[in-house]
C-alpha cells in the first residue's frame, strides 16, 4: 500500500473567493470546480507529507496549510501589495526556512515558505 497524495479540505463558505488568493498569490490552477468545491493544483510533482504540530515555530499558532514556494520574497511582495493580514512577517527561521504567514479569505492561516 503506498499514499499517492494527500488533500487539504478548508471549509468555505463562498469556495469562489478561494480564487483570488490561491490563483493570484500563488499561481495555483483550478483543476476541479464542481461550485460547492474547488481543487487547486501546481504542475510541480511533489510527495505526499502530512504534519502534526502543537504549535507552528518559533512560538507562532498553528498555520492551516503550509505551502513551500521557489521564492518567498517575491510572493511576500505579492501579499503585501494586494493588502493582505500578514500575522508573521517574514523571518528567516533557524531551521533553514525563510517564511511567512498569510491569512486567507476563509481566516485560515497560511505559512509560506522557502528552503534557504
Amino acid at each position: 500500500m503506498a499514499v499517492r497524495r494527500i488533500v487539504a479540505n478548508l471549509k468555505a463558505t463562498d469556495p469562489a473567493l478561494a480564487r483570488t488568493f490561491y490563483e493570484e498569490l500563488l499561481d495555483l490552477k483550478v483543476v476541479m470546480d464542481h461550485g460547492w468545491i474547488l481543487t487547486f493544483a501546481s504542475d510541480t510533482i511533489s510527495k505526499p507529507e502530512l504534519s502534526v504540530a502543537s504549535e507552528g515555530g518559533s512560538g507562532t499558532p498553528l498555520p492551516a496549510l503550509s505551502i513551500e514556494v521557489d521564492d518567498v520574497d517575491q510572493v511576500y511582495l505579492k501579499a503585501k501589495a494586494a493588502g493582505l493580514e500578514i500575522p508573521y512577517d517574514i523571518t528567516d527561521e533557524p531551521w533553514g526556512v525563510r517564511r511567512f504567514y498569510v491569512r486567507d479569505p476563509y481566516g485560515n492561516i497560511v505559512n509560506i515558505l522557502s528552503h534557504v
